[in-house]
């Protein structure tokens, strides 16, 4: 499967809809607004998966969590 196809998820996301800087708050802000989005989005699952894959745990909310949450779910997921 092209690489494209595998993200067609993307085009139903929640965020699309709105402004992308809510999901990269400044250091000290708060994640809540983005995790509201997220937490109706009908894609959260896929997009966590994809961020997870990336291991992509730096910046910004990916499917429903933060990045401290993504690295706590990678390395249990380790063990």
């Amino acid at each position: 499967m092209r690489d494209h196809d595998q993200h067609l998820w993307r085009d139903e996301a929640a965020c699309t809809q709105t402004d992308p800087e809510a999901f990269y708050p400044v250091p000290g802000a708060s994640a809540a607004p983005a995790l509201r989005i997220c937490a109706t989005c009908p894609v959260r699952a896929e997009c966590l998966r994809d961020a997870l894959d990336r291991r992509d745990v730096t910046f910004g909310v990916l499917g429903g969590l933060t990045p401290t949450q993504r690295r706590a779910l990678l390395r249990s997921q380790v063990h």
